[in-house]
């Protein structure tokens, strides 16, 4: 009589369901106990949170990993329950900021609210006349021409950081990262302050000029980054066929690196197109449409929201944050155009990697 061999039970396979009882009432337990507390004391639901839950949750957690892994464990498991619980947190922020967002603005959503403007609206003025069209075509007058100059700027300083071999390389790459962390509003008062000296009117120029040491260290980081991802084997290939440097680069790692750069476009635009600092203090409101980007009055979607939400009345705060809601969207459909380029990207090369495996 033959017995086949038992297979081997992997170690991650086996089910410890002493422990598995452990981390679920280490789990449930400080809720019950913070749950019960807040009922008989009428604590305040977030001080309980941070007074009683997590510390609560914290000793429950070191118990559970102590008599699981000895000393080792609390730590570990201090962490873990550290990481989950702030990432929770923000989750729960950002959902109820996106949620109040939404419910908000979506009661000044119409036709009529992207293609009108505001001219002859008061505060009180119906939900039903007036809108952000002005406040749109001012935003994508605004930031259009600031990409425009910005992103030939950005590509050229991310083909010198990777394609030169200047010691001057280090102090560019340093003064990028500094000026990417440059608040917002002390860009604008340098422009502001710019203005002032050489006797200019605020425009929507200036509001561009403001606007432009905001959007460049996105932009050139990113597009160092995309050029920096390229294979170089790419670049010897085509020296060995005989192109000569400039060649190599612009046929061939520049399309390369085509979908990396459009997302460093597409992220520096995300990265200004809700600034509100320096457009308040360059930009002068209009409440009409002007095209004008030079002299006069116009209107962005951030000095919208800024007008308006500081209102006393309803109809300018549903304004408000209508427009923030658009302003979100337009956000949110240049990150998702981010998202499906790198995502072809990542599909068109993944079957070419198979073929060269074969």
């Amino acid at each position: 009589m033959s017995f086949a061999p038992r297979p081997a039970v992997q170690p991650w396979a086996r089910v410890n369901t002493a422990r598995r009882i452990q981390i679920l009432l280490a789990s449930v337990l400080p809720l019950a106990a913070t749950v019960l507390i807040i009922i008989l004391t009428g604590l305040d639901k977030n001080m309980a949170l941070l007074g009683v839950f997590l510390p609560l949750q914290l000793i429950a957690a070191a118990v559970v990993g102590f008599n699981a892994f000895g000393k080792r464990g609390v730590g570990d498991a201090a962490l873990i329950v550290l990481v989950i619980f702030f990432a929770t947190f923000v989750l729960v922020l950002l959902a109820s900021v996106v949620v109040s967002l939404v419910s908000q603005g979506a009661q000044a959503m119409s036709w009529g609210f992207f293609t009108t403007n505001n001219r002859y609206v008061s505060n009180t003025t119906s939900l039903e006349y007036g809108g952000v069209g002005h406040a749109i075509i001012g935003t994508l007058l605004v930031v259009g021409l600031t990409t425009v100059v910005t992103v030939p700027l950005g590509i050229a300083m991310a083909i010198y950081l990777t394609q030169s071999q200047s010691k001057t390389k280090g102090v560019i790459r340093t003064l990028t990262q500094a000026i990417s962390g440059l608040p917002s509003v002390v860009a604008g008062l340098f422009i502001l302050s710019i203005a002032i000296t050489l006797d200019w009117q605020k425009s929507g120029l200036l509001g561009s000029m403001a606007l432009l040491p905001l959007m460049l260290p996105t932009v050139a980081r990113v597009a160092e980054e995309a050029l920096r991802l390229v294979p170089v084997d790419l670049r010897y290939a085509a020296l060995a066929l005989g192109a000569p440097n400039y060649r190599a680069f612009f046929q061939v790692i520049l399309p390369a690196a085509k979908s990396g750069l459009v997302t460093a476009i597409l992220l520096g635009v995300a990265r200004i197109i809700g600034e509100t600092a320096p457009l308040i203090l360059t930009v002068p409101i209009s409440n009409g449409t002007s095209w004008d980007l030079f002299s006069g009055e116009i209107m962005t979607l951030p000095a919208y929201v800024y007008n308006y939400l500081g209102s006393a009345f309803v109809p300018s705060q549903n304004r408000a944050w209508g427009a923030a809601l658009v302003l979100m969207i337009l956000v949110a459909i240049l990150f998702g155009t981010t998202r499906i380029l790198s995502r072809s990207k990542s599909l068109k090369s993944k079957p070419t990697k198979e073929k060269a495996s074969k």
